[in-house]
C-alpha cells in the first residue's frame, strides 16, 4: 500500500461554519500543499451536527472548493442514544487514530482547545499505547473562545477541575500557540487564577512556552480586486461605492451591532449612507426587529467569501465597535485585516481586547460602549475625512495587513525542520 510522505492534519470546526479559524484551517491547508505535505486533512463535525447546534453557516450551495491534496473528513458519530455527547468526538478520535496508525510523518493542528485539543492529545495518547508508534508532532492553537467562552466560565462558575483538565490537555501538546499577544496574556492570567486555587503550575508553563502565531489570511483574495467586480456586486445589492457604511461579521451583542445601530440613528451622514449589516448570528434575529422601520439598514446573511472582499472594498466606512462582554472578547479581528488588505473606507473600531494587533495605528478608534462617539466619529470619517487622509490610511493599512498573510504565518508556525517529537503524557 502507497503512503504519503508527509501529512498535516487540523482538527477545527470548518466550513461551513463562519468563524475565522475556519477560514485559518483553509488558508493553512492550503500553504501546506506547497511546503512538502503531500496529505493535508482537516478533521471536521458532520454538517447536521454543525446545523443542529445552531452555529452560524455559510451557504451551503456556494462554498469554496479546496485544492486537490486537501482532503475534508466529517467522521460519523460512534455509539447510540446512550452516548448523547460524546459520539461525535468518539468519531473523530477514532478516525485520527486510523491515521496515527499508518507510517506516515505526520503534524497535527488542533484550533479550538475544546474539544479539538482533546481529540488530538486522546488518539496520540492511544495510538502510542496501542503499539502503533507513530511519527507525529502537535501543535494546539488557543483561539479567543477557548479563553472568554471556555476558560473564565469555569473561572466565573468556580469550575476549577474543568479548568485544570482543559490547561492540562493544552499543556500535553508539543508546540502551544495562542492566537495574539492578548489571548497568550489572558491565557497566562487565568493560569495564575487556577494555580493560587488549586497549587498547580500552569502560569509559568504557559508564561515560558506559549508563542503567538497570528490568523494566516488568503491575501490574494483581498488585492487588487477588478473595479467593475466591484460595481456588479454593489449594483446586484442595490448599493453603489462610497454609498453605505459596512458591518461586516457576526451579529452579536460583543461585536457591538446594537450599539452601530442606535448610532445609526443618530448620525448626519445618514440621510446619503446606508448601514450594511452583513452576517448571521445570535443577535440577528433581535436586530432585526429593531431596525425595521428603518428603510436605511439594510441586512445580508447569504454573503460568500467571494462577495465579502468586494462589499469591503466599495464602503464609505467598515465599522467594527467590539466591546468586552463575560462571553466574549475580540481577541485579534480577522475581518480587519482582511479590509485592510481590500481598500476603500476607513475602519472605525475600538481597542478592544487585540484589535489594536490587527489594525496598528492604521485606524480610527471609538470608545467601547460610547455611541455619541461611534455616531460623531462615522460622521467625521465619511464627511470630513479628505481624500487624502483616507488613501493614507488605505496604504498604511494594506502594508500592515501583509504581515498576516498565510504564507509568511504559515512558515513561522511550522517551520521547515521541525523538532523530533516528544512524548504526549
Amino acid at each position: 500500500m502507497n503512503h504519503p510522505r508527509r501529512r498535516l492534519v487540523i482538527a477545527v470546526r470548518a466550513d461551513p461554519v463562519i468563524c475565522g479559524h475556519s477560514g485559518e484551517a483553509r488558508n493553512l491547508a492550503e500553504v501546506a500543499l506547497t511546503r512538502g505535505y503531500d496529505d493535508v486533512r482537516l478533521l471536521t463535525w458532520p454538517i447536521p451536527a454543525l446545523q443542529a447546534a445552531g452555529l452560524p453557516l455559510k451557504p451551503l450551495d456556494r462554498l469554496l472548493p479546496y485544492s486537490p491534496g486537501i482532503t475534508v473528513e466529517r467522521p460519523e458519530p460512534v455509539g447510540d442514544y446512550r452516548v448523547p455527547d460524546g459520539r461525535f468526538q468518539a468519531g473523530l478520535t477514532g478516525r485520527l487514530v486510523e491515521l496515527l496508525a499508518e507510517p506516515v510523518r505526520t503534524t497535527c493542528l488542533s484550533m479550538y482547545l475544546a474539544p479539538h485539543t482533546n481529540v488530538v492529545v486522546d488518539a496520540v495518547t492511544a495510538a502510542r499505547a496501542a503499539g502503533f508508534a507513530p511519527d507525529v508532532r502537535t501543535f494546539a492553537k488557543a483561539v479567543g473562545s477557548d479563553v472568554t467562552n471556555v476558560i473564565k466560565s469555569c473561572l466565573r462558575n468556580g469550575t476549577f477541575g474543568a479548568a485544570t483538565a482543559l490547561f492540562t490537555t493544552f499543556l500535553a501538546n508539543d508546540e502551544v500557540v495562542a492566537v495574539s499577544e492578548y489571548t497568550r496574556d489572558e491565557i497566562i492570567s487565568s493560569a495564575e487564577q487556577v494555580d493560587e486555587q488549586c497549587g498547580t503550575s500552569f502560569a509559568e508553563q504557559c508564561a515560558r512556552r506559549v508563542t503567538v502565531s497570528y490568523p494566516p489570511i488568503d491575501s490574494s483574495a483581498f488585492l487588487n480586486l477588478d473595479p467593475d467586480d466591484v460595481d456588479a456586486a454593489l449594483a446586484r445589492r442595490g448599493l453603489e461605492r462610497d454609498g453605505y457604511i459596512l458591518f461586516l461579521s457576526r451579529v452579536a451583542r460583543a461585536k457591538g451591532i446594537y450599539d452601530l445601530l442606535i448610532a445609526f440613528g443618530q448620525m448626519r451622514c445618514r440621510s446619503r449612507m446606508k448601514l450594511v449589516v452583513a452576517g448571521t448570528g445570535p443577535a440577528l434575529d433581535h436586530v432585526r426587529a429593531m431596525a425595521k422601520e428603518d428603510d436605511q439598514v439594510v441586512f445580508l446573511t447569504d454573503v460568500d467569501d467571494h462577495e465579502k472582499a468586494l462589499l469591503m472594498r466599495g464602503c464609505a466606512a467598515y465599522t467594527l465597535p467590539t466591546k468586552p462582554e463575560p462571553d466574549f472578547v475580540e481577541t485579534f479581528g480577522i475581518a480587519l485585516a482582511e479590509k485592510m488588505l481590500t481598500g476603500g473606507g476607513p475602519i472605525v473600531t475600538t481597542t478592544t481586547g487585540g484589535t489594536v494587533e490587527a489594525v496598528g495605528d492604521t485606524a480610527v478608534f471609538v470608545e467601547p460602549g460610547d455611541i455619541a462617539d461611534l455616531a460623531a466619529t462615522v460622521d467625521r470619517v465619511v464627511l470630513d475625512m479628505s481624500p487624502g487622509e483616507r488613501q493614507d490610511l488605505e496604504l498604511r493599512a494594506r502594508t500592515r495587513a501583509m504581515r498576516f498573510d498565510r504564507a509568511a504565518v504559515f512558515d513561522d508556525l511550522f517551520p521547515a525542520d521541525e523538532a523530533p517529537a516528544i512524548e504526549v503524557a
